[in-house]
């Protein structure tokens, strides 16, 4: 089969598009035909070896994908041959096929999009993980969303939205900001031509935002510091702008405020020391492959997130590989501009 496959770590240059044997397959797992494949800013990480989860070469990058059931291990039941189904895989995503643990496919909905929902399983279970278990969000409380044009930005629009928040879309350009109010924002904020502590506070009318999404890091971070309500949840995402940024500790005493951290993939390998919901079946629900609740399976595939109310990807690029568009192109775009598709099916014409 093809695929594509950093063979040494290093940027987006560096991966080569070849043919690859196909992985065997165990009895707990099921092979996927790849339809579509999310790229996200962690897999322009592993490529480089800079992402907590270490890959050693030669493999295949992508951890999300959509596609049809080819092969059934004989200990998977909730699925069969044909149908179609999404997955998180830890790498192999960028390929014709793969083949996942049978805890990380989701069936689908037949009137789903799959190229739509090969960007569903990494972003929005991370942004759903984020704002219901570590965030605690409530209906009626203020959501700010840095990068909130980006995959995980525009997911914490959208579900920010469906919890019953007032969600404040920060980013960096006017287009990208009508994108998140088409994605249902209440408010936005362009922090490339004005200060967001200073933006929040007048659209708080000096309270600040309940729940900070931070997916972007840098020097943003310290505007959130000062623009955060009493009791309020700083959610650290990643890092995108490049910077780490150290926290005003102090902020944080005089606000009652907290700085949490957010690594859904980890957080699937300590359920046992989780407590009741909102936790452990919470967790075992949306936690996503390495989970060991008997809910992990399908929940998130149900687009309904236990709110009773649909809720779709909105891709921000969808990229097809070509000679004059190579995989490298894509990967090099701004962090905030992730989760573009990348239809399997059209491989060849690279």
């Amino acid at each position: 089969m093809k695929a594509i496959v950093c063979r040494e770590l290093g940027p987006p240059e560096k991966l080569v598009f070849e043919d690859v044997k196909e992985a065997p397959m165990g009895p707990g797992e099921v092979r996927i035909a790849i339809k579509g494949a999310g790229v996200n800013f962690p897999d322009t990480l592993i490529i480089q070896g800079k992402y907590q989860f270490k890959a050693a070469p030669p493999f295949t990058p992508g951890a999300e994908v959509a596609g049809t059931v080819l092969a059934v291990g004989e200990k998977v039941k909730h699925v069969k041959v044909g149908d179609p189904v999404a997955a998180i895989v830890p790498v192999g995503a960028y390929a014709e096929q793969v083949v996942a643990s049978g805890d990380s496919v989701m069936p689908l909905p037949k009137e789903m999009d799959l190229v739509v929902a090969a960007g569903f399983p990494l972003v929005y279970g991370t942004t759903l993980y984020a704002l219901k278990q570590r965030g605690q969000l409530k209906p009626g409380e203020t959501l700010l969303v840095l990068g909130a044009a980006g995959g995980v930005g525009l997911a914490a629009v959208q579900l920010g939205k469906l919890m019953g928040a007032r969600v404040i879309a920060a980013a960096s350009s006017a287009e990208k900001l009508a994108l998140c109010k088409q994605q249902g924002a209440d408010e936005v904020i362009d922090y490339s031509k004005e200060s967001l502590k200073e933006a929040v506070k007048k659209l708080t009318r000096s309270q600040g935002a309940d729940v900070i999404y931070d997916p972007v890091g840098g020097e943003l971070a310290q505007d959130c510091f000062s623009a955060i309500n009493w009791n309020g949840r700083y959610l650290v995402i990643g890092f995108a702008a490049g910077g780490i940024p150290d926290i005003a500790t102090n902020r944080l005493l005089l606000k009652g405020a907290s700085a949490i951290g957010v690594f859904w993939g980890a957080q699937a390998l300590h359920l046992e020391n989780l407590p009741d919901e909102p936790g452990r079946a919470g967790a075992a629900r949306y936690a996503g492959p390495q989970g060991n609740g008997k809910n992990r399976t399908g929940e998130l595939a149900t687009t309904r997130f236990r709110i009773n109310k649909p809720v779709l990807p909105a891709l921000p690029r969808r990229y097809r590989f070509s000679v004059d568009q190579p995989l490298s192109q894509c990967l090099r775009r701004k962090p905030d501009a992730s989760a573009y598709m990348v239809p399997a099916s059209l491989y060849q014409a690279l």
